[in-house]
């Protein structure tokens, strides 16, 4: 997910805050750009059946808001991404 926070809560705390989530079992955040009042950041989430609802209301009580969701990944197996060839190449 991209998200946009504030510099509070620290990204550690924002961190601990997901993975309380019984559903969430690992977080990764990545900053991506800081300008004075915010931080873009990128986070990635592992765990079982995740409630979206759930996770945007843990980031909305740290003043973050959700740009975009830029993959999901669900079944029993991971699939991974196939970068396609143009047909004239």
């Amino acid at each position: 997910m991209d998200v946009l926070k504030p510099h509070t809560p620290r990204l550690t705390d924002l961190a601990l805050m997901l993975n309380r989530d019984e559903r969430v079992s690992g977080v990764n955040v990545t900053v991506k750009e800081v300008d004075a009042n915010t931080e873009s950041i990128t986070i990635t989430l592992e765990g079982d059946d995740l409630q979206f609802d759930t996770i945007k209301e843990i980031l909305e009580q740290a003043g973050a808001v959700v740009h975009s969701i830029d993959q999901v990944v669900a079944g029993k197996r991971f699939v991974e991404e196939v970068t396609l060839q143009p047909e004239n190449s």
